[in-house]
């Protein structure tokens, strides 16, 4: 048999492979050129973006946990003036495709990020991180909210000329009604899941592990939970959906896929082996030649229930 083909397209955007670095584990990309070939990744999605600058949650910030981590970095970022100044004009030199990470606390402050980010070349997306709670409507999380989810969507919309994903979470009692709000109020896509939020106890201090109490659990823990809500959503909406959670190898993604994603992301197995997106990739490749799938869309959508 041929070498199997991993290309594929998302929204639009061409991709060598569907293996993508999730937001939050590869920092601003350019940190890991001298460990990986960035033009090797299927595309990467830098840390979250805001209006103004933030400097994250107090340490310990990251705990290590039976199958997996918890981390509450408190979305530390240079905002995104910053970024268009300092990093973008290096990541719009590669070939792989480059998302922007976007959250705020208000559906303007989205807007007035990605409003910048516009002017910029050098993006091939947006991937709204809706889960932050909106001050404007006494703290519900966006991602709760199907019509403060829509809002936010929404005004975004009416900005970005750019595709448009939005990041759901898996802390709701059902996914399909966030997904399909996603999709209604004009999502390209939509990218599941974000972290389960989670504690980590020392019993001999009695305190919490993480600085600011609680945090988001991640890693192989929870992609059996992530699989379920990956198909759900795929089931509930027409748009492509990116399936992440607990994905470090290549018959994860190979899982994710079958459960209906169109691309995967990988996320906390960065922490370990910053190679992980290419080595997955090359995985997948093998899963497919002895599957005998000579095309990687072969694969999604594929489970039978």
């Amino acid at each position: 048999m041929a070498i199997p083909s991993l290309a594929t397209s998302l929204c639009g955007i061409a991709l060598s492979n569907p293996v993508l670095a999730a937001s939050g584990t590869f920092g601003y990309g350019l940190e890991f050129e001298k460990l990986v070939d960035l033009d090797a990744l299927g595309g990467l999605v830098v840390k979250g973006l805001s209006r103004e600058p933030i400097e994250g949650n107090p340490p310990p910030r990251v705990y290590e946990t039976v199958g997996g981590m918890i981390n509450s970095i408190g979305l530390q970022n240079i905002g995104v003036r910053a970024f268009v100044s300092e990093k973008l004009p290096a990541l719009a030199r590669l070939r792989t495709a480059v998302f922007a990470n976007v959250f705020g606390y208000r559906a303007e402050d989205y807007a007035e990020v990605v409003r910048v980010l516009e002017d910029h070349p050098g993006l091939a997306a947006y991937e709204l991180n809706v889960s932050c709670p909106n001050t404007s409507h006494g703290g519900i999380y966006f991602s709760s909210d199907p019509t403060l989810l829509a809002g936010v969507v929404t005004a975004v919309k009416r900005v970005a000329r750019r595709p448009v994903i939005v990041k759901l979470s898996p802390n709701v009692g059902a996914i399909e009604p966030l997904a399909r709000a996603a999709e209604s109020s004009g999502a390209d896509a939509l990218s599941l899941v974000n972290t389960f939020i989670a504690l980590a106890i020392d019993a001999h201090t009695r305190r919490p592990r993480i600085g600011a109490g609680f945090g988001g659990l991640s890693g192989p823990a929870i992609k059996p939970i992530a699989l379920r809500l990956v198909y759900q959503a795929a089931r509930a909406v027409k748009i492509p959906v990116i399936g992440l959670g607990g994905i470090s190898t290549g018959l994860d993604a190979a899982e994710f896929l079958i459960a209906g994603a169109s691309a995967v992301q990988v996320g906390t197995a960065n922490f370990w082996d910053p190679r992980s997106p290419v080595r997955i990739a090359a995985e997948l490749a093998d899963f497919l030649k002895r599957e005998g799938v000579s095309n990687v869309s072969g694969l999604v959508g594929s489970l039978e229930m």
